[in-house]
């Protein structure tokens, strides 16, 4: 019986930033998939991943995604600009479902973010719509505690706020770095790729009728 389903936020509950980050790079003249090999490159420890643990400010952030853009991938990209893409849409299928788990299961949401974007900062992202956040019991917001998935610690401090145990949840994200943690702890992950794809899968751990 699951007892809680736990959501990523970017790239699940609202479309995935990949695709403005591509069309940013094809609209520079920057080389293709830099922005996403830049934080893929030495990801727990680079300029994303610090800035994601507020580990350094907004100036620092710029600087260093830059440097390291230029060293990987031969062209300077600010970090400044990369931050205004992060915003995708929501997804209405993904609230609908969400809306109908809440009334069954609970819920959370673990969210790797940017102190410029966290909820209540002063930019924070418009997709952060307080109607949706509402929704779930519990938010883990990486740029509020300084840890961000896939460090485990993150992830058994849903668990234990839920109180619930891993093999009862269901984990959804879109990066699979960030669902192997998850399902080592034993929860039963799903990788969300579109938002039709992620709710049957979901139906199918579940139980229950999404749509």
């Amino acid at each position: 019986m699951v007892e809680a389903v736990i959501f990523d936020f970017g790239g699940v509950m609202t479309t995935s930033p990949f695709e403005a980050f591509a069309r940013f790079e094809r609209e520079r003249g920057y080389p293709l998939d830099i922005i996403r090999n830049t934080n893929a490159a030495n990801h727990l420890e680079n300029a994303w991943a610090k800035f994601e643990r507020a580990e350094i400010d907004l100036d620092t952030f710029d600087r260093l995604f830059a440097e390291e853009s230029l060293a990987l991938g031969g062209a300077e990209v600010r970090g400044r600009d990369v931050l205004p893409l992060l915003a995708g849409d929501l997804r209405p299928d993904m609230v609908e479902a969400l809306r109908r788990i809440k009334a069954e299961c609970k819920t959370g949401c673990i969210t790797n973010n940017l102190p410029a974007n966290a909820i209540g900062s002063q930019g924070g992202r418009s997709f952060y719509v307080a109607e949706v956040m509402a929704l779930f019991d519990h938010v883990i917001e990486s740029a509020k505690i300084g840890l961000r998935k896939p460090d485990p610690r993150i992830y058994q401090m849903m668990i234990e706020t839920l109180g619930v145990r891993p093999s009862d949840c269901v984990y959804l994200d879109d990066l699979g770095v960030n669902l192997k943690p998850a399902r080592e702890m034993g929860m039963t992950t799903i990788k969300v790729v579109s938002a039709s794809q992620a709710i049957t899968e979901l139906e199918a751990a579940t139980g229950l009728k999404l749509t």
